[in-house]
């Protein structure tokens, strides 16, 4: 038991109010067997308990632990000496690393050895010296070794520092410049403005750079001028103003702008000279340009109306081959049939082939009227010429007259809703519903369905025809109303390609729209929307 010939009071105080950590390490024990509030605070324990009862840490405060016989002979040394001191790697309860003073003192009592530690945390010290050396660094790469001249004078115009560079710029060496005025280094004819610039910086100081629009020049010691930038900064100091110059030889800058304009001058004589030919042989070379662009524009439109004429030559040829084939075939091989019925009592089969033939020429018929329509209408001999129509009548005569074409089956449906008798084209009129129903019929199946739906507001009539057909994909419904476009999926039935777009052009006479919406194998639905006045049928 540790006993004290002094004040307990006076031990505890001392032993209790130090901010940095204080153990007593018994030697006999090998462990600490007391230690400060401050001390267990600085290790990150909670109690002394904590600390004293760890296995490890009563032991040792060291990051890397000793082994046995290096604890001996430190034991040892302390008995020895009586003081050790040392700075080492220490641990927190966390794990925390940090540099430590170790300050240890061993001292005997009744016979029993103990040793005092005390321990510093050098760490806030430790980081200091880091930061003063890196700002030592930071100084000598910003300042001493720039590469510009940096002068540092005070609000006198004293020169307090200079880095080499700025010695060898105005030809000074070693410490010859300081505490010099820094007047003496600016040419002597401005010398006294120079100080009244000073002065009014001192008062007003700010970062800027000096001679905004002026050439600067500085005097060497030799009292040579040379050409010079200069920027300013400035710090306080203990309350004192220090001013800081950056300056910058441009003796090669000036020579090389010097030569720059001497060329400029040079190069703008020779460019004169050039843009008076050029302008000479621009003009000439332009008049020639717009004849060759008249000429190609011709030779465009004519190229243009050349190949849109050849295109629709080789469709019309290709469509005309296909589509008069077939009922001219019908009607020879008709014709050919019919003579090999005689009899009298052979009139019913000679009346199957006229009925044939009949149809087929009807066909051709009806093929050259959709030639003829569409040369009409592109020469604009095609006009729209109203007249009172009932709207219901002429749709109930077109579905009457196309009960013919209906497949097994097929049926065509009205729902004309509240349409009554409208001022319009009854003859462009009924061609386009006798197209679109025709179409709706052709590509339908048998069994299908024909809807034809009409309305009419606000001065407009309103007709759509559905039909369950083959539908149209999406990239064929972008070319529909063109001429002699037919959709992929219908090339085996037949057709011109013309019924839409004659539809498009009559219903654009008539100041109408068209629209169209299908989806393969769910058939097509076409809407069109004409203007109407019903008070004009009177």
């Amino acid at each position: 038991m540790l006993t004290s010939s002094g004040n307990p009071a006076l031990t505890e105080l001392l032993f209790e109010q130090s901010d940095d950590f204080i153990g007593l390490y018994d030697v006999d024990l090998g462990r600490f067997v007391q230690v400060n509030t401050a001390g267990i605070q600085l290790l990150g324990f909670e109690t002394k308990e904590a600390f004293l009862n760890d296995p490890v840490w009563s032991r040792s405060l060291r990051a890397n632990q000793l082994s046995e016989s290096e604890r001996t002979r430190l034991i040892e040394r302390i008995t020895r000496e009586g003081f050790y001191d040392e700075v080492t790697e220490l641990r927190r309860a966390n794990g925390e690393l940090f540099l430590g003073r170790l300050k240890v003192t061993s001292f005997n009592n009744e016979g029993h050895l103990f040793v005092m530690v005390r321990m510093l945390d050098q760490e806030r010290l430790h980081r200091a010296e880091r930061e003063l050396k890196q700002s030592v660094l930071r100084y000598e790469a910003v300042f001493t070794n720039a590469t510009i001249g940096i002068i540092v004078s005070n609000q006198q115009g004293r020169i307090v520092s200079l880095n080499q560079m700025a010695g060898q710029l105005f030809g000074y060496e070693g410490d010859e410049l300081t505490g010099q005025s820094i007047d003496m280094l600016v040419p002597m004819d401005v010398e006294k403005y120079h100080e009244r610039l000073r002065q009014s910086f001192v008062a007003n100081p700010q970062v800027r750079a000096m001679g905004h629009n002026r050439d600067l020049h500085a005097r060497r010691k030799d009292g040579s001028v040379f050409p010079v930038e200069v920027s300013l900064s400035y710090f306080r100091l203990d309350d004192q103003l220090h001013v800081v110059a950056y300056i910058i030889d441009i003796t090669f800058k000036k020579e090389a702008e010097r030569e720059l304009l001497a060329g400029r001058d040079r190069i703008e004589r020779l460019n004169a000279e050039l843009e008076q030919k050029v302008a000479d042989r621009t003009h000439a070379l332009l008049n020639t340009l717009e004849q060759l662009e008249q000429s190609k524009n011709e030779l465009a439109v004519a190229l243009a109306a050349e190949r849109e004429l050849g295109e629709l030559k080789s469709r019309f040829v290709s469509m005309a081959s296909h589509e008069f084939r077939t009922p001219l075939t019908t009607v020879l091989t008709s014709a050919t049939l019919i003579e090999k019925y005689p009899g009298g009592d052979q009139q019913d089969k000679r009346q199957k082939h006229l009925s044939r033939i009949r149809a087929s020429v009807n066909h051709l018929n009806d093929i050259l009227e959709e030639f003829l329509s569409v040369g009409r209408l592109e020469e604009g001999k095609i006009e729209a010429n109203p007249a009172a129509v009932d709207l219901p009548e002429l749709v109930a005569d077109v579905v009457a007259d196309m009960q013919g074409m209906l497949k097994t089956g097929q049926t065509v449906q009205l729902a004309l809703g509240n349409l009554g008798r409208v001022w319009l084209d009854p003859s462009l009129l009924r061609k386009v519903m006798v197209n679109l129903l025709s179409n709706a019929i052709k590509y339908s199946g048998p069994d299908s369905v024909v809807i034809v739906t009409g309305g009419q507001a606000d001065n407009q009539i309103t007709l759509t025809v559905e039909d369950q057909g083959v539908g149209i994909s999406a990239d064929d419904q972008e070319h529909l109303f063109e001429r002699f476009f037919r959709a992929k999926n219908v090339t085996n039935v037949p057709g011109t390609g013309l019924g839409l777009h004659i539809v498009a052009k009559y219903i654009e006479l008539m100041g109408g729209t068209v629209a169209l919406s299908s989806e393969l194998g769910q058939g097509t639905t076409i809407t069109l929307t004409l203007p109407y006045e019903n008070h004009s049928a009177n």
